[in-house]
Formats: structure tokens, C-alpha cells, sequence
């Protein structure tokens, strides 16, 4: 097997990204440059293509653990970690782009066409309150908890912190199946409608709450659950 050394300069990855671009480089070049080195008789190339032609394209692989990474030949912790370090960059980049923070929610739909990427391919369930503005523009979004959920993980008092700290007019409750099954369950639904009471207390009415489940979605407005 060829080292990438041996290569001609414009067949090595970096040199090529360099000379042509990022655009330039296939999935399995981008991720030999983050995988730097290969195994004894395999080159990172090698290596890289195995993984890519393994998890069918960059999606799948990126929703990998560490633990599921790690079983992978070749790729040890340090690699796992820089993989799983892009991966989160690349899903921040995306919810921190001004097209995020400036789009405006007319229905659950749009709701789902910006988090169904963010939140389809978790491995455990994620607790998300999005605060909107009087326009019902995105200021903010943020993580409240990681985990089944239930009433010992989601406290009201950190829902409605975010939304205070932020001036929300009203707030989003989000969180994903990672069964992929988009159906509330009963927890689901008692526990939205104590945060729903707690909202019209606060006078910070929620908007919706939408369970992301693969690239599907369910809303308990659209269901009629609040």
C-alpha cells in the first residue's frame, strides 16, 4: 500500500486542499487530514475510505460515539476525539449561522427544518428551549439537559431562566427520540403541560413543543396536546 508521501504532490490531501481548495477533496481526503497518520501497511487514505464506504457518507458517521468510533481499526482515542471535535464544530457552525438566528417561526415546520440536523442523528435524548423574540425571530437556543425525559432531569427553573436571561416573548420546548419513534409519551405530555401552566404564570407563553425522531417530527399543537 502506497504511503501518501509517495504520492504526487497534488494527490496528497493537504497539499491539494492547499493548492485547489477544500471544495477539492472527497469525504475520505477530509477525513485523512484529521486521521494524520495510517496503520502498518495502510495508508491514512486507505484507512479513511474503508471508514466512509463503512458508514455510507459523512452523516451516518458523523452520529457515531466515541465508543463506536473506537472500535473502528486503526482509530484510537486520539482520533476518536478529533473526529467527534469536528463533528460538534460543524453542528454549532450551523446553529450559529445568521440565517438561524434570524429566521422567523410561522409553524412547527420550520422548527423542524432547522433542528431536525441538529438533533436527528443524537444517540441520547436532548432537552432544547429556543427563546423568541415578539416577531417570533430565534434569539437563542439552549440545552437544558441530556437524558430520558422526565421530572428529575427538566427543571422549570432553568427553562425560564434561559427565557428571562434572553427577554423571550414566548419559548420553544424541543427534544428528540432517538428511537425515531415521534410519538409523545405520557411522561411527555404531563410534563409539558406543567411547563405550559408555569408559562402562564411567568406570562411566557410556550409556543410549541416539537420531539425531533430521525427526520421526523411531532407537534403537540398541531396534535392539540397543549
Amino acid at each position: 500500500m502506497s504511503k501518501v508521501k509517495d504520492l504526487p504532490i497534488d494527490d496528497r490531501p493537504r497539499e491539494k486542499l492547499l493548492l485547489r481548495g477544500p471544495q477539492s477533496l472527497t469525504d475520505a481526503e477530509l477525513i485523512a487530514i484529521l486521521l494524520r497518520t495510517g496503520t502498518k501497511g495502510k495508508s491514512v487514505i486507505a484507512m479513511a475510505q474503508e471508514i466512509i464506504n463503512k458508514e455510507n457518507n459523512l452523516a451516518q458517521l458523523a452520529s457515531k460515539s466515541f465508543a463506536d468510533l473506537i472500535k473502528t481499526s486503526g482509530i484510537g482515542k486520539d482520533k476518536a476525539a478529533t473526529l467527534l471535535a469536528v463533528f460538534e464544530i460543524s453542528r454549532r457552525i450551523l446553529s450559529q449561522t445568521k440565517w438561524f438566528s434570524q429566521k422567523k417561526i410561522t409553524s412547527p415546520a420550520d422548527v423542524a427544518e432547522i433542528f431536525i440536523p441538529l438533533l436527528r442523528d443524537e444517540l441520547k435524548e436532548q432537552f432544547i428551549v429556543v427563546c423568541l423574540s415578539s416577531a417570533n425571530k430565534i434569539i437563542r437556543h439552549e440545552r437544558i439537559s441530556q437524558g430520558n425525559l422526565n421530572s428529575s432531569v427538566v427543571h422549570q427553573r432553568e427553562i425560564f431562566r434561559v427565557a428571562i436571561e434572553n427577554n423571550s416573548a414566548s419559548i420553544i420546548l424541543i427534544h428528540n427520540h432517538p428511537s425515531e419513534n415521534p410519538e409523545p409519551s405520557n411522561e411527555d405530555i404531563t410534563i409539558t403541560k406543567k411547563i405550559v401552566e408555569a408559562g402562564k404564570i411567568m406570562d411566557i407563553p410556550i409556543f410549541d413543543h416539537i420531539i425531533i425522531a430521525g427526520n421526523s417530527y411531532t407537534s403537540f399543537v398541531e396534535k392539540r396536546l397543549i
